[in-house]
């Protein structure tokens, strides 16, 4: 089997949020979603391939000295790079060594560049993402089905030497899950009951808008709560989410926390976990905390001093990374550094995803005593593409519960045409639900969604969408988000 490139576009929709989402320094009002589009060569088969992802800013490059216009630009480099390396790439055996080729060659281009690696490695996940659909595709798959039976060539050797020789089959659940729980998160500036809202912000559009509102619409019972950095507004915060989740959810309810990257040392945050674990109040609400996500900042979340902070500090919850996932390594290098473990997202990379949950399923035979964490995170993704691929992948790798936050910021589908509407729900009727206005609006019952057309699909969404009906990148301009 061979697969190669032959060409690639790249178009832009641009989407506005029902609301503002305002996470760590960023707030997020509008953005443009990406779509990238391969025509590919398998085996002599030409077959389309299709992702897509929102450019937030502040994610990639956390810089609060830097413009919007200038992270975009920034964005944008790091994928046009990566596409000219995959056109300009030979044929490889599968879609593994085409990526592990591309992505030699991006971080070889990269090590002349300010572009951190999660920033250059977002690049080539996007090419990765639309090979793999287009894979898929040809070979007439499953992606489920692609990686128990390893036809993507995945090597989990060549990111972690501990697992060399093993197939992925061995080390992934059996089957993927066909339901995933939602877990809503609760922004900075999120009203969190209807009379927190000013009367000139109150939406109309019969969607939840307050964290009291959607935990009613939606059944929740998992939240992710972004943390501000300051002790006591996040205390009077916590105490108030907390009354609302007693009042209103199961008694197995959950959460996780983001640190938001606010701490630049491993003392003041202990002493910020110390300081809310005594306040009583939050004593049964905390003891429901599933992980705190990065609350070191990238630059020093993995060195030295967090390393022996953090193996004298027993008492510490679980904590992940997040921003600091920038390298094939860093999974491992975290788990040495007393991390629990790291999150997936498809802007990270599909297969370092799938290897990286191999080895937390080796680690949890090594040493079952020990919780090895693999979380499932979102920055406002959004369907029919993105969300939906992203959702794939977490779960074939058993993640129960995923952050996701693009249905709640965005008012569904319905920036997209009627036709691709209607394809949306022809084939996702059990995901998505037709609104009262007539778009699709993701379904969440009991705060779980059915993902069962999901992973029976080639890579997620299964229909053939024109990407090209969409703004082509190079007669976009981001001024055009103000309108």
């Amino acid at each position: 089997m061979t697969i190669s490139i032959h060409n690639i576009d790249l178009n832009v929709l641009n989407m506005k949020t029902r609301m503002p989402f305002r996470y760590g320094i960023a707030s997020l009002e509008s953005v443009p979603h990406l779509f990238l589009r391969v025509m590919a060569d398998v085996s002599g088969k030409t077959a389309t391939g299709v992702t897509a992802e929102g450019l937030p800013p502040k994610w990639f490059t956390k810089n609060p000295d830097t413009s919007f216009a200038e992270d975009l630009d920034e964005m944008l480099a790091v994928i046009r790079q990566a596409v000219t390396f995959a056109r300009e790439a030979p044929a490889a055996a599968n879609p593994f060594e085409f990526w592990h080729e591309l992505h030699l060659r991006q971080e070889a281009w990269a090590a002349d560049t300010s572009y951190p690696p999660l920033l250059w490695g977002f690049g080539v996940s996007m090419v990765e993402r639309a090979l793999i659909d287009a894979f898929c595709r040809a070979t007439g798959s499953t992606f489920a089905q692609a990686v128990r039976d390893n036809s993507l060539g995945i090597r989990l050797g060549a990111m972690h030497g501990e697992l060399a020789g093993c197939e992925p089959a061995a080390l992934l659940p059996e089957r993927a899950n066909r339901s995933m729980i939602i877990r809503h998160t609760v922004g900075l500036a999120d009203p969190l009951t209807d009379s927190d809202i000013p009367q000139e912000e109150r939406l109309s559009d019969g969607l939840p808008q307050s964290l009291e509102a959607s935990v009613r619409f939606y059944g929740l019972t998992h939240l992710k709560i972004k943390l501000s950095g300051d002790t006591s507004t996040d205390i009077e915060r916590l105490q108030h989410i907390a009354r609302i989740m007693e009042a209103h959810t199961p008694a197995d309810y959950a959460h996780t926390l983001d640190g938001n990257e606010f701490y630049t040392e491993v003392g003041p945050f202990q002493h910020f976990w110390e300081t809310i674990q005594a306040e009583p109040t939050l004593r049964s609400f905390l003891s429901r905390a599933l992980f705190v996500e990065q609350p070191f900042h990238r630059d020093m979340a993995l060195g030295r001093s967090v390393q022996s902070d953090l193996q004298r500090w027993h008492e510490r919850p679980p904590l992940i990374i997040d921003e600091s996932d920038g390298e094939l390594n860093s999974l491992a290098d975290a788990l040495a550094c007393g991390y629990a473990g790291g999150s997936h997202k498809n802007c990270k990379g599909v297969f370092r995803g799938i290897v990286n949950a191999c080895l937390l399923a080796r680690y949890r035979q090594l040493d079952p005593t020990r919780a090895f964490i693999l979380s499932s995170e979102d920055l406002c993704s959004v369907g029919p593409i993105a969300m939906i691929q992203d959702l794939t992948v977490a779960a074939n790798v058993g993640i129960a519960h995923a952050e996701r936050n693009g249905h709640h910021y965005f008012a569904g589908l319905s920036m997209y045409p009627q036709s691709v509407q209607a394809q949306v729900l022809a084939r996702h009727g059990s995901f998505y639900r037709r609104h009262e206005e007539g778009y699709p609006a993701l379904d969440v019952r009991h705060g779980r969604v059915d993902v069962s057309s999901i992973v029976d699909a080639p890579f997620g969404y299964g229909f053939e969408l024109d990407t090209t009906q969409f703004t082509p990148l190079e007669k976009w301009d981001a001024a055009s988000l103000e309108d």
